[in-house]
């Protein structure tokens, strides 16, 4: 089985958020960059996957060369090799159309990644590289299975759970509790030093979004109490100064 699982760079998720550039850029100063969390979920399975089917395990992420600690750390927790594509991340379509262009290619049986990056959280590379190379997509598992040529797969779903059987080629996006990701050994770290990272040049793609700003959410106010025979004012708060979130 051959299996490729993309994995993203974001900030660990304690970090102090903060922009630049009036405010158009994340500030990097002082921020630790680390796997994104859902990505670790679909690089275990992937591992465990492999170790049962004799598999072999590729990283690829698209980003730029201050991403390599956390390629490494993949390769540190048990990925054969692993791939960067040397390109800023701009936005969901063009890191999709950067995976596709090397996945068709390579004949992956199964594409993994996390359901969305905790940076942005747009949910949707997976759906758009599953467009592009003509395979089936199932988002978000929880559950997922290989036998043979087929994966088993289950998901969340309003009201209960979905069980799926897919045939391969086939992307998924994953999430908690389909695993508990994996730490790194010091065999492991010092391992990863020797794996293969190969570096390829993007292709030409779109970028189909461009951020105008960024902007911190708005701090939390105190909790007014109200008197429990004060209904009026209740009221008056409620439809002058509650808001819908």
């Amino acid at each position: 089985m051959k299996i490729l699982v993309c994995i993203s760079n974001v900030p660990d998720t304690t970090t102090k958020i903060a922009f630049t550039s009036d405010n158009k850029a994340l500030n990097t100063a002082g921020v630790q960059f680390v796997i994104n969390p859902y990505d670790e979920y679909a690089l275990t399975r992937a591992l465990e996957l492999k170790e049962a089917n004799a598999g072999t395990l590729t990283v690829l992420h698209v980003g730029e060369a201050d991403a390599e600690p956390t390629i490494r750390k993949a390769l540190a927790i048990g990925a054969d090799d692993a791939i960067r594509i040397n390109a800023k991340p701009t936005d969901g379509f063009f890191v999709a159309q950067q995976i596709a262009h090397h996945a068709k290619s390579a004949d992956y049986d199964l594409i993994l990644m996390g359901k969305e990056s905790v940076d942005y959280n747009g949910f949707q590379v997976h759906g758009m590289v599953a467009e592009l190379l003509g395979i089936t997509a199932i988002t978000p598992a929880i559950k997922l299975e290989v036998t043979g040529h087929a994966a088993n797969l289950e998901r969340e779903i309003e009201g209960g759970k979905e069980v799926i059987t897919a045939e391969l080629p086939l992307i998924v996006s994953c999430q908690q509790p389909m695993c508990e990701p994996r730490i790194p050994n010091m065999r492991g770290i010092m391992t990863a030093r020797t794996k293969p990272l190969q570096i390829l040049e993007p292709v030409s793609a779109d970028v189909k979004t461009q951020y105008e700003s960024f902007s911190l959410p708005e701090k939390k106010v105190g909790v007014k109490m109200i008197d429990a025979a004060n209904a009026e004012e209740l009221i008056r708060l409620l439809r002058n100064e509650a808001k819908v979130i």
